[in-house]
């Protein structure tokens, strides 16, 4: 139970309630216990009547009436503190569920890129999902109903100890063997846990990937191969938990086994000792009655011994990313106000999952309210370079500056709220037009969303929707077309009104007219901002203060537009060519 350590937090955080709910617990099962003793109190005194006459058939009349009023009584209060039992450990696990599931969510979105690179979706997704409910389990039911047993075992074999003692210990003499099955299947269930998990986890992998991939296989018309890989896995999936299901399936008959043993004992020894008038029949009826109260503890143990084997294999997964410290670190904070100059200086990144090296060397200084235009072949380092302002890696080598402070010093909320980012692939939620434009903004009003719309040459779409700005775009803007998704982020930067503006190829979709009114709309815009632009076309970079020309990493050219196209190079191979194919 190593791995379920980590949830001690958690129930230190409740343990007041927990407490309450273990007092409870006790004080119902002790009600319980009211009736085993009243029903062989009941039977002695029947047979002292019939045998012996040592009591009136009054008095056993009135005897029996009043065993019966106190183990009903006895049975609605153990009922009652039962109900206040589940309500208070029940609800604590749910809380438990909602704050480890909180603290999973807020860990993955600190962790830096190359995270989400080497992991899946699907896994993410069931790590917080079924892992999570697998541990509530364990805070839950397997908690309540462990101390539950174990408050009745202690007081049951206590009461047992105390009426008879031989019986006692042939009755109990079957749990030792019981104990080390137990024990024998828990390891086998821990690891068949793990491997269920870990195959729920590819399967969920694959199908996140199908449905969000459904256009690129209906037009490849790839169903069949689809099937056939599921089947496939989802056969895989069905072997594991038949696996599982297998060795769970032993414990429940093991209990019975080890039960019926127990009242055959009773029966037995408790028959022996009763024809050499040691104990009387009452004894006999009790410890029936106190054997087959035990039952379901003895089952409950099995059941809890596979919750807590399938919560810790579940633990142990949510643990491994819990334990990832991210790479990209909050700085010790600047205080000064963001002006927006940024210096580059022999900056240099490795991408670890591949050993490419995506930057080499690069140096420049892009004063405050000037803008910086990129341009290179497809793999030269574009993105990476922008990637590197809003920090989502870190430099191998170099170091990367605005306004003369180290990138580094900055708390990464507080470098990240001054830039508006465009990346190359626009990603929209599935909500409203409306809440993709302001999201991450705060503040703003309707007047403004229209504003940035405008500028952004997406307003007169959205007015052609039935809802406008509350249509509905549904995932990843599946119902909005490629150009109209980017000028929905160009949108959504805008809104921010940020110190740096940082657009990566975001109007590779949008005609070349849409593309020029876009751009009139942003150099307004970009007066008081410093923006980057990155992308394939000339005409979206011709305006720039500065243009830099990258290859394999490294800055190549360097200039302005007028400078560029009297140079040769790939600059102006690349301006030659788009102006021919304008002209064609």
């Amino acid at each position: 139970m190593k791995a379920l350590r980590y949830l001690d937090k958690y129930l230190k955080k409740y343990k007041w309630q927990l407490f309450v709910g273990v007092i409870i617990t006790v004080i119902s099962r002790i009600f319980s216990l009211f009736a085993p003793r009243l029903i062989g109190n009941s039977l002695t005194t029947v047979e002292k009547f019939l045998n012996e006459n040592q009591v009136s058939l009054e008095e056993v009349k009135q005897i029996l009436l009043i065993n019966i009023l106190i183990i009903v009584g006895a049975s609605i209060m153990s009922a009652l503190f039962t109900f206040l039992m589940r309500q208070m450990i029940i609800n604590v696990s749910r809380y438990i569920e909602y704050d480890l599931k909180n603290e999973i969510f807020e860990h993955y979105q600190i962790l830096d890129q190359s995270f989400y690179k080497n992991n899946r979706t699907g896994d993410l997704m069931n790590r917080i999902s079924e892992d999570v409910s697998k541990v509530r389990l364990y805070v839950g039911p397997a908690l309540m109903y462990g101390i539950n047993t174990i408050t009745l075992f202690f007081i049951v074999i206590t009461f047992m100890i105390n009426i008879a003692p031989q019986l006692t210990l042939y009755v109990l003499f079957p749990l030792p063997f019981l104990s080390y099955l137990i024990y024998r299947l828990s390891k086998i269930i821990n690891y068949r846990s793990t491997k269920v998990q870990e195959m729920l986890s590819k399967l969920s992998s694959y199908t996140q990937e199908i449905f969000s991939g459904i256009s690129v296989i209906k037009s490849f018309d790839l169903k069949n191969k689809i099937n056939v890989s599921l089947l496939s896995l989802s056969n895989l999936a069905q072997e594991k938990n038949m696996s599982l299901a297998k060795v769970q399936a032993w414990f429940f008959p093991l209990m019975m086994l080890m039960i019926g043993i127990s009242n055959l004992l009773v029966i037995l020894i408790g028959g022996n000792l009763f024809i050499k008038e040691e104990i009387e029949i009452g004894v006999i009826a009790e410890f029936i009655v106190y054997i087959n109260m035990l039952t379901w503890p003895v089952m409950a143990v099995g059941w809890i011994t596979s919750i807590v084997q399938q919560a810790e294999a579940s633990q142990k997964r949510i643990n491994e990313f819990l334990n990832i410290k991210p790479k990209i670190t909050d700085g010790i904070g600047v205080k000064k106000k963001m002006v927006g100059k940024i210096v580059f200086k022999d900056v240099a990144i490795t991408y670890p999952e591949t050993n490419i090296n995506a930057l080499d060397s690069i140096s420049f200084v892009l004063n405050s309210g000037k803008t910086l235009g990129i341009v290179g072949a497809v793999g030269s380092g574009k993105s990476t370079l922008l990637d590197l302002i809003p920090r989502l890696y870190d430099p191998k080598k170099g170091s990367v500056f605005i306004d003369g402070n180290l990138i580094k010093d900055f708390k990464i909320s507080e470098l990240r709220k001054f830039i508006g980012y465009v990346p190359q692939s626009g990603f929209l939620f599935s909500g409203t037009i409306k809440e993709n434009i302001i999201f991450g903004s705060k503040g703003k009003t309707k007047n403004d969303m229209v504003e940035v719309s405008k500028k952004a040459c997406v307003h007169d779409n959205i007015m052609m929707f039935k809802k406008n700005y509350n249509t509905l775009i549904g995932e990843r803007g599946v119902t909005l077309s490629g150009g109209q998704i980017q000028r929905l982020t160009i949108a959504r930067a805008l809104i921010k009104n940020p110190k740096i503006l940082l657009l990566d190829d975001c109007l590779s979709a949008v005609d070349i007219e849409t593309e020029e009114k876009i751009l009139r709309n942003l150099k307004e815009i970009r007066k008081n901002k410093t923006t980057i632009i990155v992308s394939h076309r000339i005409s979206s970079v011709k305006q720039s203060d500065q243009i830099i020309v990258l290859e394999n990493g490294k800055i190549i050219q360097s200039g302005t537009h007028n400078d560029l196209i009297l140079e040769k190079g790939y600059y102006r191979k690349l301006n030659d060519k788009q102006i021919n194919e304008k002209h064609n």
